[in-house]
């Protein structure tokens, strides 16, 4: 028997702030926009799973055993280097993920190049959604902002010195600072406003993610809070309307009419003796034992 501590620790919560969420041990809300684009799976090697634009100049992996477990990438053509990456640690809710890959897949077109372009030149244009939810000012070293969340559970810091194209520029994080309980997501200088804005968006998003108890850590329980997720109980049997009763009556009639009939039972009978041919085996015992092993499907995240 399953003891209170279990399905505690087991039960689904609505859990607010959602930067505070976790990982969830999946990344499924996060490729949930890109899952008509191309999936590319791995046996070996850190990355488990690479979805791509149809033209791969957008690639999206999925490092399932990593610190960094997301790397997203944009480059002019499928084999040019990246003109810009984003990177999300392992403790980062997919569900904000979800506001990145969501706009590179409105971006994405065959002639578009939207999603390399900075859309602006004001670095405040790409954490604009966090001003617009409240999020205020905070102390900064000499060349840096910092925005706080009103709770300062989460922020982000913008570099204004000038870098490589490849050099942080932008860091969204939430949680105490700690291997397993900071959430980060860092953008180069090259990534488009835009695309930083999308995520922060999401980021400050209100809506609650589910997440069950156990995936919390116990130094951020404290700092959310939890609205129990409850199964939804069955709808109540409805009255028949009247034209379904008026329906269901003249069926029964008709029933009893045709069981009543000299023989009916006999040809009842007989029908189902013929009308149903014997099942026949799929697959002969040969081919029964032969393992498909192209339908093999990737492992997920042990987190």
């Amino acid at each position: 028997m399953p003891t209170e501590y279990d399905i505690e620790h087991w039960s689904e919560y609505r859990v607010t702030p959602r930067y505070l969420a976790s990982s969830g041990y999946a990344g499924d809300p996060g490729f949930e926009p890109v899952a008509h684009w191309p999936h590319h799976t791995f046996d070996d090697g850190p990355c488990q799973l690479l979805v791509t634009s149809p033209d791969h100049r957008i690639k999206i992996g999925w490092f399932g055993d990593d610190y960094d477990l997301w790397k997203i990438t944009a480059a002019q053509d499928a084999v040019s280097p990246p003109r810009w990456q984003a990177t999300f640690n392992h403790a980062f809710p997919p569900e904000i993920v979800a506001g990145l890959t969501a706009a590179l897949a409105n971006d994405w077109a065959p002639e578009s190049d939207r999603f390399l372009t900075p859309s602006s030149v004001d670095w405040a244009d790409s954490i604009q959604p966090l001003l617009d939810a409240g999020w205020t000012h905070g102390p900064a070293e000499r060349g840096t902002v910092e925005i706080l969340a009103p709770d300062h559970q989460a922020g982000a810091s913008i570099d204004r010195h000038s870098y490589g194209r490849l050099d942080e520029r932008v860091l969204l994080w939430a949680g105490p600072r700690g291997w397993d309980t900071r959430a980060e997501a860092s953008f180069t200088v090259g990534t488009p406003h835009h695309l930083i804005a999308a995520t922060a968006a999401a980021m400050s998003d209100p809506t609650p993610v589910v997440r069950e108890r156990h995936m919390l850590h116990r130094d951020i329980e404290h700092l959310v809070r939890l609205e129990p997720v409850k199964a939804e109980a069955p709808s109540p049997p409805r009255a028949p309307t009247p034209l379904e009763a008026k329906q269901a009556a003249v069926t029964a009639a008709v029933q009893r009419a045709q069981r009543s009939r000299p023989g009916a039972k006999r040809a009842h009978a007989a029908r189902l003796r013929t009308a149903h041919a014997r099942p026949q085996p799929r697959a002969t015992p040969a081919a029964a034992n032969r393992t498909d092993t192209s339908a093999r499907t990737p492992s997920r995240s042990r987190r």
